[in-house]
C-alpha cells in the first residue's frame, strides 16, 4: 500500500483508521489540530496544527505533502455534532458544523487534488443523518444539513475526479461509541473501521459516488 491521509486522526474513528491502515502496511499521514498520546504511540507520520477549516492551514498541509502521491485520501473524520431542536437551534453552531463537516472536506480535497493519481480513492466520512428520506425524527438541524451538504459535494467530486481515474465513496460509519457521541452507540470503533476499510477496498471507478453504510448497505439520499 502507498500513502494514506487521515484527518481528525488524534481520536475516535480517525485514530482507529490510522491504526488499522498502519497495521496493514500503509504509510499513514495523520492530520489533526493537536496530537494525542494514542496517536503518537502508533509511530505514524503526524501532521499536527492543521485546522482544516482554515485556508492557510490547507495550503500548509499541501506544501508538506508536495512530494507524496496519495493512494488513499480519507477526508472528514474531523467532525462536529451539536444537538438542537427548532426552539434552541443556534446560528453560530450551524455555521460551525457546516464549516467543518461540509466545507472543509471539499477544500481539502481541492488542496490535495494534485497529489491524487489514477487509482487513488477519496473517502468522505458522513452520516446517514444527512439522508433526507431517512429522516424520521427531525431535530439536529445543523448536523443533518451539513452532512447532506457533504453528501452533495461527494457526488460532485465523484463526477469531477472520475476522468482522472480517482474514485469517491461517501460512508456512514454506523452508530459508533466515540467521544463525539458521548460514548453512545451500537458498535465499537474497531468494528466500524473494519467495515469502512472494506468498503474502500471494494471501491472502483464503476461504483464511484455511492452513499454506503459501513456494513455495505446502500443508503438512501
Amino acid at each position: 500500500m502507498g500513502v494514506s491521509v487521515v484527518t481528525g486522526a488524534n481520536r475516535g474513528i480517525g485514530l482507529e483508521l490510522a491504526r488499522q491502515l498502519n497495521a496493514r502496511g500503509a504509510i499513514v499521514v495523520a492530520v489533526c489540530r493537536k496530537s494525542s498520546p494514542e496517536l503518537d504511540a502508533l509511530g505514524v507520520r503526524v501532521e499536527c496544527e492543521i485546522d482544516v477549516t482554515e485556508p492557510a492551514a490547507l495550503s500548509k498541509l499541501a506544501e508538506r505533502l508536495a512530494h507524496d502521491d496519495i493512494d488513499l485520501f480519507l477526508v472528514q473524520n474531523a467532525g462536529l455534532l451539536v444537538g438542537d431542536s427548532l426552539e434552541d437551534v443556534d446560528l453560530d453552531a450551524v455555521r460551525a458544523q457546516f464549516e467543518l463537516n461540509a466545507i472543509a472536506p471539499l477544500f481539502l480535497t481541492r488542496a490535495l487534488a494534485s497529489r491524487l493519481h489514477p487509482g487513488s480513492k477519496v473517502a468522505l466520512i458522513t452520516s446517514r443523518m444527512g439522508s433526507i428520506s431517512d429522516n424520521t425524527s427531525g431535530r439536529y438541524y445543523g448536523y443533518r444539513m451539513s452532512k447532506a451538504a457533504l453528501n452533495a459535494a461527494g457526488v460532485s467530486l465523484a463526477h469531477d475526479l472520475k476522468p482522472r481515474g480517482v474514485a469517491v465513496v461517501i460512508l456512514h460509519p454506523g452508530a459508533v461509541r466515540t467521544e463525539m457521541t458521548g460514548g453512545q452507540g451500537m458498535i465499537e470503533t474497531d468494528e466500524s473501521v473494519r467495515g469502512l476499510v472494506q468498503r474502500i477496498d471494494e471501491l472502483e471507478l464503476e461504483t464511484t459516488g455511492r452513499f454506503l453504510h459501513q456494513n455495505g448497505e446502500i443508503l438512501p439520499w
